[in-house]
């Protein structure tokens, strides 16, 4: 009796903390909303729980300035998002499959070094991979943003240990013995597999790339080219006469619709990966 009001009560304190997490995420979300909908003058004033009343002067005001093209930045955000998720996803599972499931000689030193890539900054680099691209004459194109995706080790990573737990070699064993080829086989039968893992990673590589900065701002010069970011950043730093907070606001709203959107695009899959059920051997 005592154990089962134990287990009781830690249910009720989970679903309290939860709540809580919860409200504290949805909180600073209606903020943001609160704050997109209030002129640069009331928001000079303070703090304030009560939307205003210039959320569609706000918005029209973003759409319609010649200095930020939102349609195009999200575009260019979507582009560059979308293909970096889908390239990091596709060839780091295959990395992991290729090192998970074949035997060679420099299998632990090809790990190893793709774990030392793993803790490298980005800055470390930056200057190398400018001049590089720079040399390719592909500076100023979306082109560096999206390729260089497919070496991601900290996905590749990711998928290498969800392999180990969910993916029976005995399986692949199987496949090759009915005839199968290593492309079909990883493609119809490991993907598939994997579906969770690669939902999880999409949404964070997803949103990594949409909120990178620091890269784009190194490629980019065009305006027409830039990613949302950057956009901001321009806002931000504009003319104290012309800045205007609430345009900011409304441009950070913008911004985070389309992550919320993926989100609840893909969170489906992970819901269904939990109770998938692996392959038993």
């Amino acid at each position: 009796m005592k154990e089962t009001n134990h287990s009781h009560g830690r249910t009720i304190a989970a679903h309290v903390l939860l709540i809580f997490l919860s409200f504290l995420c949805l909180f600073f979300f209606y903020i943001l909303i609160v704050n997109a909908s209030r002129t640069h003058i009331e928001l000079q004033k303070g703090f304030s729980f009560l939307p205003g009343t210039n959320f569609l002067t706000n918005l029209r005001n973003v759409m319609n300035d010649a200095n930020v093209p939102v349609f195009k930045g999200i575009v260019n955000s979507l582009v560059v998002a979308g293909g970096s998720a889908a390239l990091s996803t596709y060839f780091s599972a295959m990395t992991a499959y290729g090192l998970y499931a074949y035997d060679f000689k420099l299998k632990k030193p090809a790990f190893m070094f793709i774990m030392m890539i793993l803790v490298m900054p980005t800055q470390v680099c930056a200057l190398g991979f400018l001049r590089l691209i720079t040399g390719m004459h592909l500076d100023d194109t979306l082109i560096p943003l999206i390729v260089p995706s497919i070496a991601a080790p900290s996905v590749f990573y990711f998928m290498h240990s969800y392999m180990q737990s969910s993916l029976p070699l005995s399986l692949v064993e199987a496949a090759r013995i009915d005839g199968s080829g290593e492309f079909r086989t990883f493609n119809s039968i490991v993907m598939p597999i994997l579906k969770p893992a690669i939902a999880v990673q999409a949404i964070f590589s997803f949103v990594g790339s949409w909120n990178n900065y620091f890269v784009p701002a190194l490629v980019i010069t065009t305006k027409s080219k830039q990613t949302l970011p950057i956009m901001i950043a321009s806002l931000r730093s504009a003319d104290f006469l012309k800045f205007d907070m609430g345009k900011v606001y409304m441009m950070i709203l913008i911004a985070i619709v389309p992550i919320i959107v993926v989100y609840l695009f893909l969170s489906k899959y992970i819901i269904e990966g939990v109770t998938l059920g692996g392959v038993k051997e």
